[in-house]
């Protein structure tokens, strides 16, 4: 009989350790839950990435898009454009 209980006792323990011990079946859930937020972040980066390397080029090689950009974001007017300056 007390074999049977020593053994039953440590199954018991050995299935608490596999469970909820270091690298056990709750760890293995939660690192699973973080690879896939991880996955998750890296594709948003990589899709950002691509768009930014497609701006890179556009700045490199399409004299428009500069132009839009310097107009749109610094301000700039072409020789010959008419400026309004409205005043509150």
């Amino acid at each position: 009989m007390k074999i049977g209980r020593y053994l039953v006792i440590f199954l018991v323990l050995m299935g608490f350790l596999i469970i909820f011990g270091n690298n056990g079946l709750v760890d293995n859930y939660v690192m699973k839950e973080k690879l896939k937020i991880l996955k998750e972040e890296n594709a948003q980066i990589v899709l950002e990435n691509n768009g930014l390397k497609k701006e890179i080029s556009l700045l490199r090689h399409n004299p428009q898009y500069i132009e839009a950009v310097a107009r749109k974001e610094l301000g700039m007017v072409r020789k010959g454009d008419i400026v309004y300056r409205f005043v509150d």
